[in-house]
């Protein structure tokens, strides 16, 4: 639950090893187990969580994955035919769950004290395959997408530690006009709007990868294609 302002409980906080996944195996780690232990924090994420494909996966710029607990019950709503137990905390392969918080009042560069450490919103979350198998739903990875309940990324500017029960509370807000449902809508939805292009691109506190995308897209006038991302390999 939310409490006034900006501050919210972290309802749990969750780590996982990389197993064989998916129809060829292929190493995931997208089943996170919460977690009750006080969970060091450092530049690269919680200590113990792992990441099986480090190309798109983790690093200073994806250190913690969050997602809003709140999503959970949609999700449920729109597919009765999904596993309940995929449909809970940690279903995601997120790191921290919350309610209250969403894509649409988190902007990207937000300034966050996550129990004792610092992070900043780096970028939104780009869903792929491996939720369509996760759900067992084939579209589910571009549903996520168009939906825009993705989750998001953080990048950690103090190391520290968190725990379950503990509070992420926001300390600096720089992009009130960029919040993730925005970016998401210009990303996958008005796709070619020049102007939204280049004003996102301007916003030094998003990822890397998302500026060379944006920055893409716009020297090419055409959108890069989704289906090696949002399609399961056959």
């Amino acid at each position: 639950m939310s409490t006034q302002g900006n501050n919210y409980l972290i309802e749990k906080v969750m780590t996982g090893k990389a197993v064989p996944f998916g129809p060829k195996e292929r190493m995931s780690a997208i089943d996170k187990i919460p977690v009750c232990d006080v969970i060091q924090v450092s530049k690269l994420g919680l200590l113990g969580d792992e990441q099986a494909d480090p190309r798109h996966h983790g690093g200073p710029e994806k250190a913690i994955h969050h997602y809003a607990a709140d999503h959970y019950a949609t999700w449920a709503a729109e597919y009765s035919q999904i596993d309940p137990n995929c449909l809970k905390a940690g279903g995601f392969g997120e790191n921290i769950s919350t309610m209250g918080m969403s894509e649409a009042v988190v902007c990207v560069g937000d300034i966050y004290r996550l129990g004792t450490s610092l992070v900043q919103v780096s970028q939104g979350r780009q869903p792929c395959w491996k939720l369509n198998v996760r759900f067992d739903v084939p579209k589910m990875a571009a549903t996520v997408q168009s939906t825009g309940r993705t989750g998001w990324y953080y990048r950690v500017l103090e190391e520290g530690q968190v725990q379950a029960g503990d509070r992420v509370s926001l300390v600096e807000r720089i992009n009130s006009e960029w919040s993730l449902a925005r970016i998401q809508h210009v990303l996958y939805v008005d796709t070619l709007n020049k102007q939204a292009l280049e004003a996102l691109i301007g916003v030094k506190e998003l990822a890397e990868n998302w500026h060379a995308l944006v920055q893409k897209r716009l020297e090419r006038l055409e959108v890069e294609d989704w289906s090696p991302r949002l399609q399961t390999p056959v």
